[in-house]
């Protein structure tokens, strides 16, 4: 990948992706990856690098757990951590640094990834819940759950994905899909009860988990049935995208694992 490095480091990173526009840099708007070399180069000071995310990411999307790689010539020292997320914003910040070969390709390297998508039956949550939960008013939670089951497995998402590029792979398997009760992520102004949409997998299409849980809503709400959702995951779906999505703020990335990273550690 930058092979004219000598050193490379994963870098684990959790963020709070309400006032980010997604990984990927932009002329006129603040993304992860703007903000992270920034902060790399005040933390860093004079040291040339490079870095690359995981994966791109949507705007207002957090993350509890999400990856990126740096190639340099020089060996990060043991305060590394600590001065980057001294000149991080707070709403950033690194929790590990493994050292790995500079061979390792981060956007190849097989992983799997579970999204929690995060939502209450209020009419209303608290303003200050907005960058974490949305609320939906008036669903049957237990249709929904029902529903959610469906998703398990190999399935084909052409309606569940937004501009697609021509080689697109639209045949994906998700490992577990399930909505259960929030008892993850507590504020003192989040509503009493609230859930989680959890879906776990190795690839996810643009807009997937969004317009999968948008698509639950409208169960929930009694404008779709289970079986015109088995029918759109279905090989003989009509291959047109949902209009429906549902807003960003409510997805966070949870947790990554990586296949094989062992033989690439340092």
């Amino acid at each position: 990948m930058y092979m004219n490095y000598e050193h490379s480091y994963l870098i684990e990173i959790q963020y709070l992706g309400f006032r980010f526009h997604g990984w990927q840099k932009q002329t006129n708007s603040m993304s992860l990856h703007e903000m992270i070399d920034k902060t790399l180069s005040f933390s860093l000071k004079n040291i040339p690098f490079k870095s690359i995310g995981m994966s791109r990411t949507d705007s207002k999307v957090s993350a509890n757990q999400y990856y990126f790689q740096i190639f340099l010539n020089d060996i990060l020292d043991d305060a590394f951590l600590e001065v980057f997320n001294q000149n991080a914003p707070q709403d950033l910040r690194v929790k590990r640094i493994q050292k790995v070969t500079v061979n390792f390709n981060i956007i190849q390297a097989n992983k799997i990834k579970e999204y929690h998508y995060y939502f209450s039956l209020e009419k209303n949550n608290h303003p200050f819940a907005a960058s974490l939960m949305t609320a939906f008013e008036d669903l049957d939670i237990e249709k929904m759950k029902i529903a959610a089951i469906k998703f398990k497995g190999k399935h084909h998402f052409h309606k569940y994905c937004t501009k697609p590029s021509p080689n697109t792979r639209f045949e994906r398997i998700i490992e577990e899909c399930e909505i259960v009760k929030n008892n993850l992520l507590d504020a003192s102004f989040f509503p009493d009860l609230s859930f989680i949409f959890k879906v776990k997998g190795k690839g996810f299409l643009r807009y997937q988990i969004r317009l999968m849980m948008a698509m639950l809503v409208e169960i929930g709400a009694g404008r779709k049935t289970l079986e015109q959702l088995i029918q759109s995951i279905s090989f003989e779906n009509d291959r047109k995208p949902l209009k429906n999505i549902a807003p960003a703020s409510g997805l966070q990335l949870y947790a990554v694992e990586f296949d094989d990273l062992n033989k690439y550690l340092l």
